[in-house]
């Protein structure tokens, strides 16, 4: 079976954990390496969280440290919904810190695509600071990069403003370059969550799963994302699950650009349906039922 060869650019995140869950134990991908970045929280607690995941899961990934702060605007971070670590609710164990690379995210990445035989699939499941800075820096790897499948943005409402969703708000003038970079983008973002919630029930069934479903469950217990009285939305598993089934999901083709200055809007996705020049697909919906099949089934292949 061909792999689908990919590169997580993350900031774990509980949702972050499990994408990252999914991606490094299914047979059908082959993760090359994982970068982190500020966001959920600061750079040191995602780089730390990151690392915890690949020991849990023993796993070979290299993991690079990436961008502390945004291109331009100030740092905000989502402690109050992943609790203070980005990860609070299961006991990892300390992790060894000489796992980590001292090579930059962003040099790795652009040494990973260039050295790369076949194009890669980038996954971003948290502000677009590291890949904006690679498009920037070092636009020969765009050759090499098969298409973006991002988290991030909303055709409708906010999480963080009533307009804006939590990564491209922390990093519009990031968001605003990838965007406009002419590769192949899926822009994976609040609606599709919305539609498919997964229930306290489904939840409930992640502890009996495996270990990975037991640690996944700590974790949803303390997560404080939209919805919690209804669900648990996983946001980012959205972006691995699309790239594994995207005939599962409602997609619409869409002009988008993002809201860099104003007082009200700043990090707003303006999705234009009707644009006769789209730049990237729009992943709408999908339905429950089969969401959570594919969520639960995907989780299968974790220990």
């Amino acid at each position: 079976m061909n792999k689908h060869p990919i590169i997580i650019d993350t900031d774990p995140g509980i949702d972050d954990a499990a994408a990252i869950s999914i991606a490094l134990n299914h047979p059908a991908l082959d993760v090359k390496m994982i970068s982190t970045v500020n966001g959920n929280v600061n750079i040191d607690k995602t780089t730390a969280n990151a690392l915890k995941l690949k020991q849990f899961f023993n796993s070979d990934v290299p993991i690079y440290k990436g961008a502390a702060q945004p291109l331009l605007t100030d740092i905000v971070d989502a402690s109050v919904v992943h609790g203070e670590s980005g990860m609070n609710g299961f006991n990892f164990p300390t992790v060894d810190q000489s796992e980590l690379s001292n090579i930059h995210a962003v040099e790795a990445m652009k040494s990973i695509l260039l050295k790369s035989e076949v194009p890669i699939t980038i996954i971003p499941i948290g502000p677009l600071t590291n890949i904006a800075l690679l498009l920037t820096l070092y636009p020969e790897a765009k050759r090499n990069i098969d298409k973006i499948i991002l988290m991030g943005g909303s055709a409708g409402r906010g999480n963080v403003t009533p307009l804006a969703e939590f990564n491209i708000f922390c990093d519009p003038e990031a968001a605003q370059i990838v965007f406009n970079s002419d590769l192949t983008i899926t822009m994976v973002g609040l609606d599709v969550a919305r539609s498919s919630t997964l229930s306290h029930e489904t939840v409930d069934e992640l502890n009996t799963l495996n270990q990975t479903g037991k640690m996944l469950h700590q974790l949803f217990k303390h997560y404080r994302g939209d919805d919690f009285e209804k669900g648990t939305n996983v946001y980012d598993a959205y972006t691995i699950l699309y790239l594994l089934h995207p005939d599962s999901f409602v997609v619409a083709s869409a002009n988008v650009q993002i809201e860099t200055s104003g007082l009200l809007t700043k990090g707003a996705t303006v999705t234009d349906f009707k644009s006769p020049q789209p730049n990237c697909d729009v992943v709408l919906s999908i339905d429950s039922e089969v969401f959570k099949k594919l969520f639960l089934d995907s989780l299968k292949h974790c220990i």
